[in-house]
């Protein structure tokens, strides 16, 4: 590809950044901090800090954070460590099963959550016919422990990405140093916590960083559970109360500060550290076959974790079935008609199509990002490549519901880009706002594809008079296509079931995507949580589909795409 074209993508990718990730920051983060008179203020920032309320919602966001983290970790670190060590029965399969909470979204695993755990739900009933608890006076779980609940939710959605990234790290982790440190006397405990913990740190630490902001900022699964007593869901509840109030913007600010913070803090420690050995083994390490009673145990243990972490969606699919679920351990009855139901209600018709509009144009935009940025970072040499592609990447890092909110400070009356807002219809801030959070999936997909392929078959088709351009679309692209295919499934799966964006930009029913209309049904009476569960279950078939299809594409490489 010519320098000139090169540059000139650079320059596009740049812009847009710059107008979509980088204006919207900046837009919300103005609002917090502008007075009546336009000038620089801290007094709607402090008032956080002052307001009791606002002050619980921040202290329960933090601990909701730091013990959605610590689970994860209790539950990921003992599993990576069994697999890449040992082999057991069912490794394989298991491995793959454990992944499941992924496609998963605990948005819709909450719904089936509270099937499960109110006080006429599975739980209470099975503990009353056990003679374990007095049928008058049923425990309220999801009353008196909702935090609890949020928290248990949110360990087994978000375990995998530790679980990703320590596995990651001691497969990278040099087996003679762990043979040095035993050829000195160190027992296996003392190895582990000693050697193998501290090298591995900065693996399991990225991983953690992730976790910890995704739960710190996380609004779907608290929503569900009614539980307002968290930052997220307090911005979200003072949606309609935008037009004259800072406050919503003050909080996404701190929030976004927060959320910052903990990353920074986490790449000071941790992100210029590497495993021993240079961050790669030197020789390869083989798993040890476990006696046949260790091994079941391991079995057993990936196979319970799994278990819990798809129940609260069993739940989901049981409730979806349900004529009357109310005071027994399972359904008294089972009907189909929520599903016939849920295609022919108007609300779920028209949210299902206005997803997959506001996805598939979502997908297209993210490809045409990422093929430009992947093909500038890995096939160029101008200057600001790496800096593109990290721009690329910052998504990830950045809260759902601050960009959110940056996306409506933009368009309000007044700003450069308040056309995007076509009266009431979201269409173009939804598809922007899905394109630019899914982008870092296309960019790594893309970016793996360019680097399996040799440039020197681009550069014989130029030989033979081809010009860059047309070098690229018909020998490069073709190449690559099954990356692109792949990062385009899990761009446009995980945009369908977006709950962030979706909760917030979208405000009239008529626009209302999955979620929303998801929501919407499970506060509505009679028989909306069916209905809700229905349209979950679809939601959740076709997350599923999808990412097995990226997974078949892309095969072992599909984990490098959730790793920090």
């Amino acid at each position: 590809m010519s320098k000139l074209l090169s540059l000139l993508i650079f320059l596009g990718m740049t812009a847009f950044f710059a107008c979509f990730f980088a204006y919207p920051i900046w837009a919300a983060l103005e609002a917090a901090f502008r007075g009546p008179d336009h000038r620089l203020t801290l007094e709607y920032v402090s008032e956080v800090f002052l307001n009791e309320l606002y002050r619980e919602g921040l202290w329960n966001s933090f601990i909701i954070a730091v013990w959605t983290t610590l689970g994860a970790l209790c539950v990921a670190l003992p599993l990576a460590v069994c697999y890449v060590r040992f082999t057991f029965p069912g490794r394989a399969l298991l491995n793959s099963l454990l992944l499941m909470p992924m496609i998963l979204p605990p948005f819709v695993g909450a719904i089936g959550i509270k099937s499960l755990l109110g006080q006429a739900g599975a739980l209470n009933s099975l503990l009353i016919s056990l003679g374990m608890m007095d049928a008058m006076h049923p425990t309220d779980w999801l009353g008196q422990q909702r935090m609890l609940g949020i928290i248990l939710m949110e360990v087994l959605h978000l375990y995998p990405i530790i679980y990703l990234n320590a596995a990651a790290a001691l497969s990278n982790l040099d087996p003679a140093l762990e043979e040095a440190a035993a050829n000195m006397g160190c027992d296996a405990w003392s190895r582990f916590w000693r050697v193998t913990l501290p090298l591995i740190m900065p693996g399991v630490f990225a991983g953690g960083t992730i976790v910890f902001v995704w739960s710190f900022t996380e609004m779907g699964v608290p929503l569900l559970f009614d539980y307002d007593r968290v930052t997220a869901v307090q911005v979200f509840r003072s949606i309609n109360d935008l037009s004259g109030n800072p406050f919503p913007y003050a909080l996404v600010a701190v929030m976004l500060v927060f959320s910052t913070l903990f990353y920074l803090v986490s790449r000071l420690l941790f992100g210029s550290a590497n495993a021993g050995g240079g961050g790669r083994a030197t020789t390869a390490r083989e798993a040890a076959p476990l006696p046949a009673g260790l091994g079941w145990v391991c079995t057993a243990l990936f196979a319970s974790v799994t278990f819990l972490a798809v129940l609260p969606h069993m739940g989901v699919v049981l409730l979806s079935f349900s004529k009357d679920w109310y005071g027994t351990v399972l359904p008294h009855s089972l009907t189909l008609q929520h599903y016939h139901d849920a295609l022919g209600h108007e609300l779920t018709l028209s949210s299902i199509a206005n997803s997959l509009k506001y996805s598939a144009l979502a997908m297209l935009v993210a490809l045409v990002l990422g093929i430009g940025v992947a093909y500038v970072s890995v096939r160029t040499r101008i200057w600001g490549r790496q800096l593109l592609d990290a721009m690329a990447m910052l998504p990830l890092a950045v809260p759902g519901i601050v960009m959110a909110f940056g996306y409506l400070a933009m368009t309000r009356e007044g700003r450069p880009f308040h056309w995007l807002m076509l009266g009431e219809d979201p269409l173009m801030l939804l598809v922007i706002a899905y394109a630019v959070r899914r982008l870092p999936y296309v960019v790594r997909s893309a970016a793996a594809g360019f680097q399996q392929v040799s440039p020197a078959l681009e550069e014989a088709a130029q030989n033979l008079g081809a010009r860059p351009e047309k070098a690229l679309w018909r020998v490069t692209l073709p190449l690559v296509a099954p990356n692109l295919v792949a990062g385009g499934l899990l761009a446009f799966s995980f945009a369908m079931l977006e709950v962030s964006d979706s909760m917030i930009l979208a405000q009239q029913s008529t626009y209302f995507p999955i979620t929303k209309a998801i929501y919407s049904l499970v506060l509505a009476l009679g028989s909306g949580p069916n209905l809700a569960s229905a349209l979950g279950v679809w939601a959740m078939l076709f997350l599923a589909v999808t990412i097995l299809g990226a997974g078949v594409i892309l095969g072992k490489k599909l984990g490098t795409l959730f790793r920090g």
